[in-house]
């Protein structure tokens, strides 16, 4: 058949092949095509696992794997490799870290976590004393604080004599 298909085709003719010379030429252009997909498959494994890890020595062994092993080893490399992207981890990465930015930034009502403006005095859901005016400077202040930072309201002369004196018997 295939001295049948050379002698009648002018372009086996043209190109001076005969019936085994057309055998020849098929089988080295499937060896080639082979030999073309075998380095594209390791071009493609060192790309790809280089893009996955940053450790040279799963880098090596993932592209000898699929070297060595040109039809089974990209199956086990495919299996084995790391799910994401080095680029993908760094997105997610930043993902989180906006977000976690982004809970911090909000401030929400301890009783009945509603999302509350940091100027809110009171939550308007629940009704929770959220800050308290400092009475000479007119600046909020969380509850728990006996001083006002800003002004100094609440640090009499009493409260630093104490403080003294409290240090003072530390010391003693």
């Amino acid at each position: 058949m295939v001295s049948a298909l050379s002698a009648g085709h002018p372009t086996f003719a043209a190109l001076g092949l005969s019936g085994g010379g057309i055998t020849a030429f098929a089988i080295a252009f499937v060896a080639a095509f082979f030999a073309a997909l075998w380095l594209a498959m390791i071009i493609w494994t060192w790309r790809d696992i280089r893009s996955r890890t940053q450790d040279v020595i799963l880098q090596v062994f993932g592209t000898v794997l699929t070297a060595v092993f040109p039809g089974v080893g990209i199956l086990i490399y495919i299996i084995l490799r790391p799910r994401q992207t080095l680029a993908d981890l760094y997105e997610r990465q930043l993902e989180e870290e906006s977000l976690l930015a982004e809970m911090t930034e909000r401030q929400t009502c301890p009783t009945c976590h509603y999302r509350v403006e940091p100027e809110f005095q009171i939550c308007p859901s629940c009704a929770t004393k959220l800050r308290r005016a400092c009475p000479r400077c007119d600046r909020l202040l969380e509850l728990k604080w006996n001083v006002c930072p800003y002004c100094g309201y609440g640090a009499g002369d009493g409260g630093r004599q104490a403080a003294r004196s409290g240090t003072r018997t530390a010391d003693r």
